[in-house]
């Protein structure tokens, strides 16, 4: 079950795939197989993200450009609430 920004404590973690649809969080660490391109492109730690929408595939918003990302890249980003 997906997690609001608010029903978390501000050192809690969770993947951006299981992050609730509409709210702020910071990334954590991105760190797997794939995410060498991600950074390539400055998606990285620190940076906001905001989920838009949910499923095998993903919206997302990071500095005002939306990304769309397979389930299996977002459960290798680690994020807590902005």
């Amino acid at each position: 079950m997906p997690k609001s920004a608010t029903d978390l404590k501000l050192d809690s973690a969770l993947t951006l795939s299981q992050a609730a649809i509409g709210c702020d969080f910071q990334i954590r660490q991105v760190e797997g197989p794939a995410c060498s391109q991600l950074r390539d492109i400055g998606f990285c730690e620190q940076m906001r993200v905001k989920k838009l929408t949910n499923g095998r595939n993903m919206l997302c918003t990071v500095c005002g450009t939306r990304l769309a990302l397979s389930k299996d890249l977002a459960d290798q980003i680690q994020v807590v609430p902005a």
